[in-house]
C-alpha cells in the first residue's frame, strides 16, 4: 500500500484528503506543520509527501529543501499561491508537482498518480548500480556475485546511491544511521566505509565510487 504524508495547516483539507486517499487504498499519515512534516518523514518513511507552502512554523519551500537533503520521495505541492514565481521557487526546490487550491479532487488524484509512475520508474533504476565488478540491487536488497553485506552497510550504502553525486555530510549519516545521540561518532562511519570499499570497490585503497570528503563527509561517484 502507498504511504502519503499530507502536510496542510487547514483541518478541513486534511479531513478531505484523507477520506479520498483512504478511499483509494491509501495509506495516510497527516502533519499541520513543517516541523511536524519533516519529522514524519524522518519516522515513517513515505512513498508520496503532498504539502502546502503557507504553513504556520516553516515556509513550504524550506521544507522541500529539508526534504531534499536526504530523500527523493515524490512531492506533490498543494497551494492557495497561484503566482508564476511561487510555482517556480517549489519546483527548483525539489517539488516534482504543483497543484493550485481550490482544486478538483479527481484532477489532484490524476496528478498523485502521475508522479507515482514516474516515481515508479526512478525505482527501477535503483535496480542495477554498477560499483567495481559488482552489480547492487536496492530494490531486492541484492548484491552480484552473493556478497552479503550486514544491515548497517546496507543502510548506508542506499543513502549514498540514493543521492549520486551528492556529498552526504558525516553529521547525515550518523543521524540516519545510529540516531542523533551519535552525530560526533566519526570513527563508525571511517569502519563501515573501508568495509564497504574492500567489498565492493576494485581497489580499496584507491577507490572509483565510495569517494571520502575529508572532514565533511561521503559521495558515491557513478
Amino acid at each position: 500500500m502507498t504511504k502519503i504524508l499530507v502536510v496542510d495547516d487547514e483541518p478541513q483539507i486534511l479531513r478531505a484528503l484523507r477520506i479520498n486517499l483512504t478511499a483509494r487504498h491509501y495509506e495516510v499519515s497527516v502533519a499541520a506543520d513543517g516541523s511536524s512534516a519533516l519529522r514524519q518523514a524522518a519516522e515513517w518513511h513515505p512513498d508520496l509527501v503532498v504539502l502546502d507552502l503557507g504553513l504556520p512554523d516553516i515556509d513550504g519551500v524550506d521544507v522541500i529543501h529539508g526534504l531534499r537533503g536526504w530523500t527523493q520521495t515524490p512531492i506533490v505541492v498543494l497551494s492557495g499561491r497561484a503566482g508564476n514565481q511561487d510555482k517556480i521557487d517549489a519546483l527548483d526546490a525539489g517539488a516534482d508537482d504543483y497543484v493550485t487550491k481550490p482544486f478538483s479532487i479527481e484532477e489532484f488524484l490524476a496528478r498523485i498518480r502521475a508522479v507515482s509512475r514516474r516515481a515508479a520508474i526512478q525505482e527501477a533504476e535503483l535496480a542495477s548500480i554498477q560499483i567495481g565488478d559488482h552489480t547492487v540491487d536496492l530494490t531486492r536488497k541484492t548484491v552480484s556475485g552473493g556478497l552479503r553485506l550486514t544491515p548497517t552497510e546496507w543502510h548506508i550504502l542506499e543513502i549514498l546511491l540514493r543521492s549520486p553525486g551528492k556529498l552526504i555530510s558525516q553529521r547525515y549519516l550518523l543521524a540516519e544511521v545510529w540516531g542523533s545521540k551519535h552525530v560526533k561518532e566519526t570513527h563508525y562511519l571511517r569502519q563501515y566505509m573501508a568495509q564497504l570499499r574492500k567489498k565492493l570497490e576494485r581497489d580499496p585503497a584507491r577507490p572509483q565510487h565510495l569517494i571520502t570528503e575529508p572532514g565533511m563527509g561521503y559521495r558515491y561517484t557513478p
